[in-house]
């Protein structure tokens, strides 16, 4: 399934000290988005966006705020078909032996 998702954050909430350089030069912040397909609140999101935090520091306790909201403004409702099985025909049994094939 496709889904088109739109993202607002407050980047004044950016905790830049978790920023981090790229091997091209550019800042990098890494962000964790939770979505729900089949709920949405009274402004139509569908979920929201907070800075991603380490195992260490989620099994901690640490909650770092959230940065804003995620809205699903396209979901591809088109579901591919089930494949198609060949028949299966269960054996049958020989009921007539030719024995005299000289094999």
């Amino acid at each position: 399934m496709k889904v088109g998702v739109s993202l607002k954050i407050d980047v004044t909430k950016l905790d830049k000290s978790r920023f981090f350089k790229g091997n091209n030069g550019a800042v990098y912040a890494d962000l964790t988005g939770f979505i729900d397909l089949d709920q949405e609140d009274q402004y139509g999101n569908h979920g929201f966006l907070t800075q991603s935090i380490k195992k260490e520091e989620r099994d901690a306790g640490l909650k770092l705020p959230i940065l804003g909201n995620s809205k699903v403004f396209y979901k591809d409702q088109s579901q591919q078909a089930p494949m198609q099985q060949a028949p299966q025909t269960p054996p049958t049994a020989i009921d007539t032996f030719d024995d005299s094939l000289p094999f």
